[in-house]
């Protein structure tokens, strides 16, 4: 899975219609780009490459301040919602992926109701314990790395990963069954993105390939 994809859908669905420099500036506020690989260039091509697909609906709107061609606006189409919750859903419960991808499934969790995001959670627990066992039925943790030489260290790591994360995940859903958060359907959504006009403290500074900047 890509990260950028689900950050991107994210992004604009929180605004409900947003420009490429609005996106940008949201995952820099959040400080995707030290994170993953929201990139200007990557968001740019991410937001034109789905809207070819279908998943956003562009739309053209006044010239750039810098005098360049129209600023294109973008929004979520009803199909782009559904790869959005997708994503979230699929990131939620696999083990297998970057930090990158976990991250931002985090960041969106939220966009679920409260109930199914416990259930993924623990679903992904089951997975995880699923992956730990196949690795210790060639390597006993007990026993220590240095049973298979240095190699072990590299079974260790994988075992002290998941026992980790494992144990992070059953943190997350006792805070989540204990009412923390605010979910879908339960009111008012936490803001997570900046209000019009409002500057960024993480701005990078960087040039916008798209808007003169």
């Amino acid at each position: 899975m890509s990260a950028i994809r689900l950050l991107v859908l994210g992004a604009v669905r929180q605004h409900g219609r947003a420009h490429g420099y609005q996106v940008r500036n949201d995952l820099e506020y959040w400080g995707a780009h030290e994170w993953s690989n929201a990139k200007p260039g990557s968001i740019y091509h991410a937001l034109k490459q789905m809207a070819k697909q279908g998943l956003l609906h562009a739309h053209e709107i006044a010239p750039s301040t810098a005098g360049g061609p129209p600023r294109t606006e973008y929004e979520i189409t009803g199909k782009g919602t559904e790869e959005y919750l997708r994503l979230v859903r699929e990131a939620l419960t696999s083990y297998d992926q970057k930090v990158d991808v976990k991250s931002a499934a985090i960041g969106f969790m939220v966009d679920l109701p409260r109930a199914e995001a416990v259930a993924l959670l623990k679903e992904r627990i089951r997975r995880i314990e699923e992956w730990r066992g196949a690795v210790t039925e060639h390597y006993i943790p007990e026993s220590g790395p240095e049973q298979l030489g240095h190699i072990g260290e590299i079974m260790n790591l994988w075992v002290h990963s998941a026992d980790a994360e494992a144990a992070w995940a059953l943190g997350l859903i006792e805070r989540i069954e204990g009412g923390a958060y605010t979910f879908a359907g339960e009111g008012e959504p936490f803001v997570g993105v900046l209000a019009k006009g409002q500057e960024n403290p993480y701005a990078t500074g960087e040039s916008d390939p798209e808007e003169g900047r």
